[in-house]
């Protein structure tokens, strides 16, 4: 298991949000990945316009997911409609002295 940052844009709308969310979490618990924490930054304004939307609620997931795993995870959430954005990114391990 790794740790990873899973930043993910989802529409604004409250009822799309709570869907998208709940899929989200669902997705990654079928996936064997444990959310250790979750931060939501807010509605922002999109430096461009995604599938009609101008804002986005930004919300920051910190996971553990086996990495085999990450590949089949992306193409959950490319079929969840209400995710506008998302992205991976790996923690470094802590430095061994």
């Amino acid at each position: 298991m790794r740790k990873y940052e899973l930043m993910i844009v989802f529409s604004t709308e409250e009822d799309k949000y709570k869907t998208a969310s709940e899929a989200v979490k669902a997705i990654l618990a079928q996936f064997s990945a444990t959310i250790e924490k979750e931060d939501s930054y807010g509605d922002r304004d999109l430096t461009y316009v995604i599938n009609k939307q101008k804002r986005g609620r930004f919300v920051l997931f910190t996971i553990n997911a086996n990495p085999a795993k990450i590949v089949d995870i992306q193409g959950q959430f490319k079929l969840t409609k209400d995710i506008l954005k998302y992205l991976f990114v790996k923690l470094d391990d802590e430095k061994k002295n």
